[in-house]
This record gives C-alpha cells, sequence and structure tokens, in this order.
C-alpha cells in the first residue's frame, strides 16, 4: 500500500484559457473570475476534434466512470491515507476541467487540472529530479524572486493537523497513486496570478503550492500540456481556503449545457464576482462530516415526475467510514445513485420509478444504445411529458428540468434517463447542475442554486 502525506481527491468541477499576456488590471479586491473550459472544449488543449454528439456522450461517461472509480478509493481526507489500484488511465481520466495561472514573478503560465474535492495545489517544478515531458514551459522557482519554501513551524507541517512532513528542514509531501504514479515535491509559496481575460488578472501573494521536483509515471494528458493540480475542496491547502479574505470562502459555477454543438466554456467566480440572483434562491445545508474533503448533502427523499419515492430517513446518510453518503461534484459528469445506500438499491429504485412513468404513456422501450445508458426510449418529436427529478434536501427541493434529465439523441429518435449506478456513494453530478447557478458558501455552510441560462454567463 502507497502511503500519501496529502490527499489529492479530486470535482470538480474544471477549465482552460488562452492568454498571451497579463495587464496590470485587477478584479475586484474581494472576488475574481477564471474562464472554466471542459477538456472536450475547442479552446482546451486537451480538445479531441470535431466530435459527434454520441463521441462526447461516449467520453463523458468513461470520465465518469473514472471519476466515480477513484473516488471509490479514497476513504476519507485525512493528510494520510492509502490509495492503490489507481492507474495512469484513471488518474488521467479522473479529471475533466482545466485552468490556466500564472505562478512566480515573472509569472510562468500553468494549465493546472481543477477539482472542487481537491486538496492540495501542485505544479511541476524545476530543477526537476523526474519531470514529465511538458509542452509548455515549467515553472523554475531559481527564476523567480517571489518564491519560498515553506518553514517547517508552519502549522501545514507540524502539529496534530499537519497535512506535510518536516523532512532535513524542508516541508515536503509524497502523493503515491499507485502503479507507480507519484510526485513528490516540497510545499512553498508563491505569488499566483489569476486571469480572467486579457485585461483582468489579479495577482495575489503567498499562496502555499506544491513544488513537485520528482514526477514519475504520471502523464494527465498525451500532448504534455497539463502541469499539476489545483484544489477547491474543504481542506485547508486548497485554494478556496487559502483565499479565504479574498473570496469570503464563497465560489460559483454556471455550467452552460454540455449538448451544445460545440461545447462551451463556463465561468468560476469568488466572492465579490459571484452575481446576485435576480430571483429567489434556494439554500440546503451541507452536511459534510469533520475532515472530509467532498461536499455532502442531507438527501431526504427523490421525486420522478411529481411522484415521490419515499425513501427512509437516512438512506443518503454517510457512514463514519467516509463511505456512503450523497454529496455534489462537478467533477463526475453523470449523476449516481447508491446500489447499497444502507440496504436500498436507491438507483434501482429510481430507474423504476422513470420505467414505470414512461411504460405507462406507451412509449417503446429500445435495448442497447451506443451511449451506454440503460433505460432508454423511442419517441416522436410531437411528445413532450418527460419526467423531471426532483432531489429534496433538508430545506429546499431542486428541480432537474427534464432537458438535463435525459440525453436526447434527436436525429436517431430515442432518449436515455441521464443516470448511472452507484457502488458506496450518490453523486450530483455535472449533467444534473446544467443552467443551474450553484453557489458554494462555506461562511453560512450551505449550497445555493437557482435555475439560470448559463450562456449568458459571460467572461
Amino acid at each position: 500500500m502507497a502511503r500519501v502525506s496529502s490527499v489529492l481527491d479530486i470535482t470538480l468541477f474544471l477549465c482552460l484559457i488562452t492568454i498571451s499576456a497579463f495587464h496590470p488590471t485587477y478584479s475586484k479586491p474581494n472576488g475574481f473570475s477564471l474562464k472554466l473550459i471542459p477538456r472536450d472544449a475547442p479552446e482546451s488543449p486537451l480538445y479531441p476534434g470535431n466530435l459527434t454528439l454520441i463521441e462526447r456522450i461516449q467520453r463523458m461517461i468513461k470520465f465518469s466512470e473514472a471519476r466515480s472509480h477513484y473516488l471509490d478509493l479514497i476513504p476519507s481526507s485525512n493528510s494520510t491515507v492509502e490509495l492503490d489500484n489507481i492507474s495512469l488511465t484513471l488518474l488521467r481520466d479522473n479529471f475533466f476541467y482545466m485552468v490556466q495561472v500564472g505562478i512566480g514573478s515573472p509569472a510562468t503560465l500553468v494549465f493546472l487540472l481543477l477539482d472542487t474535492g481537491g486538496n492540495l495545489i501542485w505544479t511541476q517544478c524545476k530543477p526537476c529530479q523526474n519531470c514529465y515531458l511538458q509542452a509548455t514551459p515549467i515553472y523554475d522557482s531559481r527564476q523567480s524572486w517571489s518564491y519560498r519554501k515553506l518553514a517547517c513551524n508552519h502549522p501545514f507541517c507540524q502539529g496534530p493537523r499537519a497535512l506535510y512532513q518536516c523532512v532535513n528542514d524542508e516541508c515536503v509531501y509524497n502523493i503515491n497513486y499507485g502503479g507507480g504514479a507519484l510526485t513528490r515535491g516540497i510545499a512553498s509559496t508563491e505569488i499566483f496570478t489569476f486571469p480572467f481575460n486579457i485585461t483582468t488578472t489579479l495577482r495575489i501573494a503567498d499562496i502555499v503550492f506544491g513544488c513537485s521536483k520528482d514526477n514519475r509515471n504520471i502523464q494527465f494528458a498525451k500532448n504534455g500540456v497539463i502541469s499539476g493540480v489545483l484544489g477547491l475542496s474543504l481542506n485547508p491547502d486548497s485554494l478556496l481556503s487559502q483565499l479565504a479574505d479574498q473570496t469570503q470562502r464563497r465560489f460559483s459555477y454556471c455550467l452552460v449545457p454540455f449538448t451544445e454543438a460545440q461545447m462551451a466554456p463556463s465561468v468560476v467566480r469568488f466572492g465579490d464576482d459571484i452575481p446576485a440572483p435576480p430571483g429567489g434562491i434556494s439554500t440546503t445545508t451541507f452536511a459534510t462530516r469533520p475532515g472530509s474533503p467532498f461536499y455532502n448533502l442531507n438527501l431526504l427523499d427523490i421525486s420522478v415526475g411529481s411522484r415521490k419515492l419515499g425513501f427512509p430517513p437516512g438512506t443518503f446518510a454517510f457512514s463514519q467510514s467516509g463511505t456512503r453518503g450523497f454529496f455534489i461534484d462537478s467533477g463526475a459528469l453523470i449523476s449516481q445513485l447508491d446500489q447499497n445506500a444502507n440496504g436500498r438499491n436507491t438507483y434501482r429504485e429510481v430507474m423504476g420509478a422513470f420505467q414505470n412513468y414512461y411504460d405507462s404513456l406507451h412509449l417503446t422501450r429500445i435495448g442497447r444504445v451506443p451511449e451506454g445508458f440503460q433505460l432508454c426510449y423511442s419517441y416522436t418529436p410531437q411528445f413532450t411529458q418527460f419526467a423531471p427529478m426532483t432531489y429534496h434536501f433538508e430545506g429546499s427541493n431542486y428541480v432537474v428540468d427534464p432537458r438535463y434529465v435525459n440525453f436526447y439523441n434527436h436525429e436517431a429518435g430515442y432518449f436515455c434517463v441521464a443516470m448511472m449506478a452507484g457502488n458506496g456513494k450518490s453523486i450530483l453530478g455535472a449533467w444534473h447542475q446544467q443552467n443551474m447557478r450553484l453557489i458554494y458558501d462555506l461562511n453560512a455552510n450551505a449550497l445555493q442554486f437557482t435555475p439560470e441560462i448559463c450562456a449568458n454567463d459571460h467572461p
């Protein structure tokens, strides 16, 4: 079993922008934003080309399965955990969004995979002991006047809640993914530059990050454009936690629908850059247990159409070992329901409710489809009686519009309920977050949400 001194969970929820230079203009003093770009978008350096809609959905399912498997291998967010059987393919396919930031003075642009469940921010760092091939310049700590090693007396490196270890007067981390994949280096501080567009940037000093000098068997992308990971979890070393003063511990995004002809970028906003919703907003309290990096929610029940399924209290409660439970994760693209949620196969029951609903309307069920979904029906353009799905959270109801409950293959004339079976966890994935403004407010310990046309949230 490999030992890990810092958890890299990773979901979330993340993005890339292309920018030629940073200009000395700044965002609001208590807020900033970044362009959030899916890996399959034309703006992404990982753009796979002009895929068909079916090909894109197949890739999304593959990424969702990899994400689910990865999360199943993360029992908790303690600073020292054991990860095993994480293959290189699983590691690469676990991420769907990217960001670009500048590190150092002068700034080196690096592309990081973004994860709402990730902790340590890390990037490849010269001088390298072992670095994988990177298409863009590798950050060189020797060339930055603002680089500092994190002192061993820092709370992240000593005491009962230490995240890293002091070795030879250096605060070091060692993340071992199993299968020979690892990254390790020196916990350090730097000036980070967060670009929003070619005229607006924000520079923030003394951000703790991982200067990874030894990276073995890690390849997030075959073309070598990704240099590390940026986390937005609840842990103290995530970007959100470190920038509490600038963000008021709040971030938000609104995901543009995935089924557009070309996948479009979204925007992740922090602090005062989060827009005030024009109408009402719903709120539910996070149910995250101490030490967990996940944004757990207290799910009470589920409705299909107007029918409430009547799950007993505690069905979706998390266990003390970190398994079970229900949480939101943008890195998991397709939502999933646990097949053994405290003794209930919630996936089968919800899918059974959808089947009963559409069977009652005398739709014709079809078998295997290229996208890989399990419950699909033929339909004509005249059919409009698609069922919504409602997550009944503590204090509010989260209604998924039928447009985002299902996947529609209009050309072939069928639709499928876009859900996956979970093993140990239930997840509100990105498919059910389309055209929904989501605000993670850690000061209020709550998730806020309201429907929105996300294409109008321009960078």
